[in-house]
C-alpha cells in the first residue's frame, strides 16, 4: 500500500537532501548569533583601540577646526574632504577589519564555507505581493516576530534596569561641565551594551540551536520520499532485481556452453555437479569450467549425458571441490591426487571404448 501524501516525515534526511539543501542556501544559521559575536567583536576592538581612535579623531577635529579656510577654494576645500574621509577610514579601519573577519568567522563556524548561487540569485516570486502577504503570516513569521518582540523586552528591560540604577547621578550632570557629562554617558552606554551583549550571547547560543532543530525538522523526510530518492539514485529495486537475473541467467548459458567441452562430471550424485577438463599439453592443472546444486547440477549432468562426458559418483570429491573453488579455477594441490584419480579413471573407460570399437 502506497504511502499517503500526507504521510508524517519520520525519517531523517539522506546525505543527498542535506546536500540539495545545502545547495539552495537552506543551512542552520542564526542570525542573531552573528550579530551578538559582531557587536561583542565591535566592543572588544573599540576597547582595545580605543584610545588610538580618540586621539586620531581628536586631532583631526582640532585640525578642521583650527584651519581658516575662508580663502580657500572649491578645489581645496574638495582636497581637505577627500583627506578627511580617507583619515577617518584609516583611523576606522582596525574595527572594520575585525568586525569584517569575526562576522565571516563566525558564519563559517556555523554552517561552514560554501556559497550558493541559487540562494543569491533573485527571485521574482519575492516581489509578488500576494506570495509577500502569505508569509507575513506564516508561521515562521509568527515564530520570528515572537523573537524580535523577545529580544525587544530584554533590552528595553537591561535598559531601564541600567538607567534607574544611574538615575541619582544622571540628575546631577547639569551640575557638571560637557566634557565629563560626556565622558559620563559613553560610560553608561558602553556599561548597557556590555549587559545587552551578555544576555544576547545566551539568547543567541538558544536561537542558534532551535535553528538546527528547526532546520532538521524541515528536512525530514517521509518513507515514500526515501525510496523514491533511492530509485533515482540507486535505480528502481524491480529493474536492479531483473538485471542481476538476465546477467546470472547469461552467465549459466555461458557456463553449460564449456560442459560439452568438459573432460568428466563429478557429482554427490544428486545435488552437485562440477564439470573438469584438463589438458596435459596446455594446462597445469585440471579446471572447474561449471558447477552447480540443485538444479543446476541437474541441468550440468543433463548437458554431460547429451553430449557423452562421463559422469562420476564421487561424494567427498563434489563436496571438497564445491566448498572450495568457483568457476574458472584450478583445482587446488590438495585434490590433484583424488582429482588424477577420476580422471585416470575416465581416460580409461575412453581407451576401453575405444578398443571395443577397434
Amino acid at each position: 500500500m502506497a504511502d499517503s501524501p500526507n504521510e508524517d516525515k519520520t525519517e531523517q534526511p539522506t546525505p543527498k537532501k542535506r546536500d540539495d539543501a545545502r545547495k539552495k542556501g537552506q543551512v542552520a544559521k542564526s542570525r542573531d548569533l552573528s550579530s551578538v559575536v559582531v557587536l561583542m567583536a565591535g566592543l572588544g576592538i573599540m576597547y582595545m583601540f580605543g584610545p588610538y581612535m580618540h586621539y586620531h579623531i581628536t586631532s583631526l577635529m582640532e585640525n578642521i577646526f583650527t584651519t581658516d579656510v575662508s580663502a580657500w577654494g572649491v578645489e581645496e576645500i574638495n582636497t581637505l574632504g577627500r583627506e578627511m574621509v580617507r583619515e577617518f577610514l584609516l583611523i576606522l579601519a582596525p574595527m572594520l577589519a575585525g568586525v569584517f573577519v569575526v562576522g565571516f568567522a563566525s558564519a563559517a563556524v556555523q554552517v561552514g564555507f560554501y556559497f550558493s548561487w541559487e540562494a543569491a540569485a533573485p527571485k521574482f516570486s519575492k516581489i509578488n505581493p500576494i506570495s509577500g502577504f502569505g508569509r507575513m503570516f506564516s508561521k515562521q513569521a509568527l515564530v520570528e516576530l515572537a523573537k524580535s518582540l523577545a529580544k525587544l523586552f530584554i533590552v528595553g528591560f537591561i535598559s531601564y534596569l541600567t538607567i534607574e540604577a544611574e538615575m541619582d547621578n544622571l540628575i546631577l550632570l547639569g551640575q557638571v561641565d560637557a566634557a565629563n557629562t560626556l565622558a559620563y554617558v559613553l560610560k553608561i552606554i558602553l556599561k548597557l551594551f556590555i549587559r545587552v551583549g551578555i544576555i544576547m550571547v545566551f539568547v543567541a547560543v538558544l536561537d542558534f540551536a532551535f535553528q538546527k532543530w528547526h532546520h532538521e525538522q524541515q528536512l525530514k523526510m517521509t518513507k515514500q520520499e526515501v525510496k523514491d530518492e533511492y530509485k533515482q539514485t540507486d535505480g528502481d529495486p524491480m529493474v536492479k532485481a531483473r538485471i542481476r537475473r538476465i546477467q546470472m541467467e547469461a552467465a549459466r548459458r555461458r557456463m553449460m556452453e564449456e560442459v560439452p567441452k568438459a573432460d568428466v562430471v563429478v557429482t554427490n550424485p544428486t545435488h552437485l555437479a562440477l564439470a573438469i577438463k584438463y589438458n596435459a599439453l596446455t594446462m597445469g592443472a585440471p579446471l572447474i569450467v561449471a558447477k552447480g546444486a540443485g538444479p543446476i547440477a541437474q541441468k550440468i549432468k543433463e548437458v554431460a549425458r547429451e553430449n557423452d562426458v562421463p559422469i562420476v559418483e564421487n561424494k567427498e570429491l563434489a563436496r571438497a571441490l564445491y566448498k572450495v573453488v568457483d568457476i574458472g579455477d584450478e583445482v587446488p594441490v590438495a585434490l590433484y591426487e583424488a582429482v588424477a584419480e577420476v580422471l585416470a579413471y575416465v581416460y580409461g573407460l575412453k581407451q576401453n571404448r575405444a578398443r571395443s570399437f577397434s
